[in-house]
Order: C-alpha cells, then sequence, then structure tokens
C-alpha cells in the first residue's frame, strides 16, 4: 500500500500516513471546506490497512492547532476505528500532541481519552 503525504494548508491539517512503519499524523489546522471528501478516501485506506493486520504496532499522532465539529466526527470515527484494531490485537498508541499553553486542545485530548479502552492513549505536551 503507497504511503499517503498530504501538505498542509491554510484549512485542512498535514497527512502523513505511513503503512509500512504503522506511524501516522495528523498535523496543523482542519476545517477543510467539504471534510468528508477530504478526509474519506485516506480514512478508508487506512480501514483497509488495519483489517488486514491481527499483530503489530501501530502508532498515531495528532498534532492539532485547531478543528472544527466536522473535523471533529473524523476524529472520534478515527478514534473508533483504532480502538477496534487495538480490540483485535494491534498495539495501537495514540499521542495527542499539543502546545504546553492550549488548555483547550488538552481538554479535548483528555475527553477523547477518556472513551478508549484498549488504545494507550498519551498527552503529550509541546513547548510553543
Amino acid at each position: 500500500m503507497d504511503n499517503i503525504h498530504i501538505e498542509a494548508t491554510e484549512r485542512s491539517p498535514e497527512i502523513n500516513f505511513n503503512f509500512q512503519d504503522n506511524v501516522y499524523l495528523i498535523k496543523g489546522e482542519s476545517y477543510p471546506e467539504d471534510v468528508p471528501a477530504f478526509f474519506g478516501p485516506n480514512i478508508n485506506q487506512l480501514k483497509d490497512h488495519l483489517a488486514d493486520m491481527d499483530s503489530g504496532k501501530v502508532t498515531f499522532n495528532f498534532e492539532l492547532i485547531y478543528f472544527n465539529s466536522t473535523s471533529a466526527k473524523v476524529i472520534m470515527q478515527l478514534f473508533d476505528l483504532l480502538e477496534d484494531s487495538a480490540d483485535n490485537g494491534v498495539d495501537v498508541t495514540v499521542n495527542w500532541i499539543f502546545e504546553s499553553d492550549d488548555d483547550n486542545m488538552e481538554e479535548l485530548g483528555e475527553e477523547f481519552g477518556e472513551d478508549l479502552e484498549s488504545v494507550k492513549f498519551n498527552l503529550v505536551p509541546q513547548e510553543s
């Protein structure tokens, strides 16, 4: 499966899905004009890849500065997908990376992390 790398724009995040190493990144701001069109094909490819895994290790890094409510729904879909993979024997780690002075992103990360039972969830503050 070919890796996915999409550069960030003013409205959409960088997406870097490395299927060989099972390391995934969504970074930046996320409020694309058409959220399903932007994320849909990439998530479908990830879903297909994860469906073929019954072991191994996956690391997913979220390094978001801002996202709108439609992007939040996509993030929740991703967490559901990662939770399903972890339930099926894959070692899944999620790193929620946020600026140390961004209380809002920290709280959002805490809320997302509370819903995960099988995924290792790390809040990772970074200095601005």
